[in-house]
């Protein structure tokens, strides 16, 4: 045979089954070009530039290693299909003469050919969209970049490395495939099919049991901090859940539908549904991988949409105000430094600069703190130190402050005795009446505090944080152990909105930084300040990163789906041809068919989208709670941008059925013959 005879006839059965291989080819290019994407805007200036980089940098290596991994599982999945064909093929090849070698030769030049063209196309798409996509995150991050083209032939050498590498898996694995099968398994093995599976009715309860834990799970939760512990299992027990009850449930599902003579026995639920039974166990796994695609789509866009809308709205909650001064003792000259006469020396300093500037402080928060970090149980406080360790998940900060400074800061004039206290529990937590602090002491809750201290710190906090208005701040501090051998407890903390607007507020945040650290230094405490303006272009570099990298992986999730529902309506439509053939000869005309195609997939086709969406209504209040981690507390805009996901991703989804229902019913009603 002639050195072109083999690559003649790989691309000879790449053409005559090009309705499987074009979308799959199209793919593993799509998919290439966002890793490229992703690799070359690590490496970008103009990304190197914007603030908050490193973390940028780091969501885009995260981005880039779920596309290779996600590549490699789904190229394998979709490349099965492509077998399932392809081997009556190979069969008769065999029987005609060619040895397993031949056909590995075969295969050889058809998987070279396929990533020739899949990484051609994609890396040059990837080239021509890596601007834009850099115009796009620079902006989404309030960044400033150039419009000159740059190529990075790094990142496509790694690209090509990471694909080539997958295809050569696909390969082996198709290789394998061929040489334990004989020829006449590979020329039956699409008219083989399976067998009808077996209903089992203990596993789909097993599988309904672990969704409702699931969905238990996320109900259930009540601080942001559970929802971040609990989060991943949930979400593998929903992926567990999904396949058992597609799988097994649908089975029983199918056997519900025949036992219901007036629904079954009708021409277009008769073929529909039987056939459906019949293949339902591979159908099963392929509705529930839609399903799982469709909620990590719905989850993504309307997590990442509502971070990066809402960014002014966290931009609040984790600075309320536009400068905030935390001092605290120096590490080394004990933790009684700080008293009310530091805090007003530091304060009257802050003041003058402030007046020097033409600033006019308002909506001003100034109190001190002692702080611990314990565990909360009920009303006991155990609080950590070397004899007693504290459960970080089970962990809570617990602030003590003055009445007097409570009182200046509400304008109140609640009085307290020894044994009294006001409390407040962040994140919506409930106060109960009486603290037992390590045993030690009691503190009865008189009532309910207002949010008075309110402020970055605590916002930025992924645990609760309550805080204990007590009577005289520095004795309680003197007369407890706890604290005299927990150095840095103390700290004072001043915000104030100064009127000057974004670039008047970053000049005066340059002038305390370079003032207050001398004082500071010189009154033994240290100070860090912030500036709203200034961090604003930090999260928005962060959320806009986060959402950039959230419709990235939806657009790779949204090619699998589609991918994996069009081949769902080929193969089948194969399968069903000869089927629907013999009813057309009975009698069954092409409106009939028509009927029994829109009853088959309207019954199992939006199966996935519903699920999904019950899914993501059970996610919600937890993902709300993950949100609050990122300071986004405003429940409106995550509420809008799920509803909105929701309702664009339905109108694709129902798009995508029309188109690949249209090609299932011309094969099988012999409208298009290849």
């Amino acid at each position: 045979m002639s050195l072109g005879f083999y690559p003649k006839l790989a691309m000879d059965g790449i053409r005559k089954n090009r309705r499987m291989y074009v979308p799959y080819l199209l793919t593993c290019a799509g998919m290439a070009a966002m890793f490229y994407i992703l690799e070359f805007l690590c490496g970008s200036p103009a990304m190197q530039s914007l603030p908050g980089a490193v973390s940028l940098g780091i969501m885009l290596r995260l981005g880039t290693g779920v596309i290779a991994v996600f590549a490699c599982i789904f190229l394998f999945y979709t490349n099965s299909f492509l077998m399932r064909r392809r081997k009556k093929e190979f069969g008769l090849y065999n029987i005609l003469g060619m040895s397993k070698r031949n056909l590995a030769r075969v295969l050889f030049w058809e998987t070279l050919i396929s990533a020739a063209l899949s990484l051609i196309v994609g890396l040059a798409a990837g080239v021509a969209f890596s601007k834009l996509a850099e115009l796009v995150l620079v902006r989404l991050a309030l960044g400033d970049a150039g419009y000159s083209l740059s190529v990075s032939p790094a990142s496509l050498v790694f690209t090509a490395a990471v694909f080539g590498a997958i295809f050569l898996l696909i390969l082996l694995n198709s290789l394998r495939q061929v040489h334990f099968s004989g020829a006449l398994a590979l020329l039956q093995s699409e008219q083989a099919g399976e067998r009808p599976p077996k209903g089992n009715a203990l596993l789909g309860l097993a599988g309904l049991a672990l969704l409702g834990g699931a969905y238990y799970i996320a109900v259930s939760i009540e601080d942001p901090l559970s929802a971040l512990t609990w989060f991943f299992l949930a979400v593998l027990m929903v992926i567990v859940a999904t396949y058992i009850i597609m799988i097994s449930g649908s089975v029983v599902f199918c056997r519900f539908l025949q036992s219901r003579r007036s629904y079954y026995y009708k021409p277009n639920h008769f073929v529909s549904t039987a056939s459906m039974r019949f293949r339902m166990k591979r159908n099963g796994a392929g509705l529930a991988s839609i399903c799982v695609l469709a909620t990590m789509v719905l989850v993504m866009l309307s997590s990442t949409t509502s971070l990066y809308f809402g960014t002014e709205s966290a931009l609040l909650e984790r600075y309320p105000r536009g400068i905030n001064v935390t001092a605290r003792p120096r590490e080394g000259t004990g933790a009684d430094v700080l008293r009310a006469e530091t805090a007003a020396q530091v304060r009257g300093k802050i003041l003058e600069i402030a007046e020097s500037l033409g600033a006019e402080p308002a909506n001003i928060l100034d109190y001190r703190a002692a702080t611990v970090y314990a565990q909360f149980d009920g009303g006991d406080i155990v609080t950590f130190s070397e004899e007693n360790s504290v459960s970080f998940t089970a962990g809570c900060v617990v602030v003590f402050t003055a009445l007097d400074d409570y009182n200046a800061m509400t304008g109140e004039s609640e009085t307290l005795g020894p044994d009294e206290a006001l409390a407040y529990m962040s994140r919506g937590g409930s106060v109960p009446a009486e603290l037992r602090i390590n045993g030690e002491r009691t503190l009865r809750v008189k009532r309910e505090a207002a949010d008075f201290a309110k402020d970055g710190d605590s916002a930025a906090s992924i645990i609760p944080t309550m805080t204990v208005v007590v009577a005289d701040l520095d004795g309680f501090v003197e007369s407890f152990p706890l604290f005299r051998s927990y150095v840095g407890v103390w700290s004072w903390h001043y915000g104030f909105d100064t009127g000057l607007g974004a670039a008047g507020d970053r000049e005066l945040f340059s002038a305390l930084v370079s003032s207050l650290r001398e004082d500071a230094e010189a009154v033994g405490i240290s100070v860090s300040t912030s500036c709203r303006s200034i961090n604003r272009a930090d999260l928005y570099a962060l959320y806009g990163g986060f959402l950039f990298l959230g419709i990235t992986l939806s657009v790779v999730f949204v090619f699998a789906a589609v991918l994996i529902i069009y081949y769902k309506q080929i193969s089948e439509g194969y399968e069903d041809e000869k089927r629907f053939g013999i009813m057309r000869k009975v009698g069954m005309t092409k409106r009939e068919i028509r009927r029994s195609i829109n009853s088959q997939l309207l019954t199992v086709f939006f199966l996935p989208l519903a699920l999904a969406v019950c899914h993501l209504a059970f996610a919600f209040p937890m993902i709300k709670k993950l949100l609050m981690l990122f300071n986004l507390t405003n429940s409106g805009i995550f509420l809008a941008t799920t509803g909105i996901s929701l309702a664009v991703f339905a109108v694709f989804y129902t798009l995508v059925y029309k188109i690949t229902s249209n090609a299932y019913y011309n094969i099988v009603s012999g409208a298009k013959r290849e």
